[in-house]
């Protein structure tokens, strides 16, 4: 498709200095992949809040993390995010659980053994795990860059 416009609008000629062409295919994409009107915009805006609502807080994707090796104990838990407190980290895995990104187990033994593991739901979360992941690691060699050359 950005082939054809190129073609349309008659950039196709090749030229020396391909900064200009770069520039075009730079802008059209963004023209492209902008939402096309007010209520598209509305939607992306509702659409990035309700993944920011299931996901808000600094503890609930390194819970899914924690959780990625199987069921854990709520200590076991605890003890992979090293400072967080009980009172947040029950906190948050109740609203892991609300939004079915997390299980409970609770297990009739004595004492009573309760675990928790990441639904099939969570998969959904694989590819923006993922792509955070990767950013983290630029973004930390980035601001180390920037502060060495300073």
């Amino acid at each position: 498709m950005l082939f054809r416009i190129l073609i349309l609008i008659g950039y196709l000629c090749y030229p020396k200095d391909t900064t200009i062409l770069l520039d075009i295919i730079k802008m059209l994409t963004d023209t492209i992949n902008r939402p096309p009107n007010k209520e598209a915009c509305a939607a992306s805006i509702n659409a990035i809040k309700d993944a920011l609502y299931a996901l808000n807080g600094k503890w609930k994707l390194l819970i899914i993390v924690s959780l990625v090796d199987g069921p854990k104990r709520f200590k076991e838990i605890q003890r992979d995010l090293q400072t967080i407190t009980p009172k947040v980290l029950s906190k948050e895995l109740k609203e892991l659980e609300l939004n079915g990104f997390v299980e409970r187990k609770v297990f009739n033994t004595t004492p009573v053994t309760v675990t928790y593991e990441l639904t099939p739901y969570s998969a959904s979360l694989g590819s923006i795990m993922n792509e955070l992941r990767l950013w983290g690691i630029q973004h930390r060699k980035h601001i180390v860059e920037t502060s060495k050359a300073q």
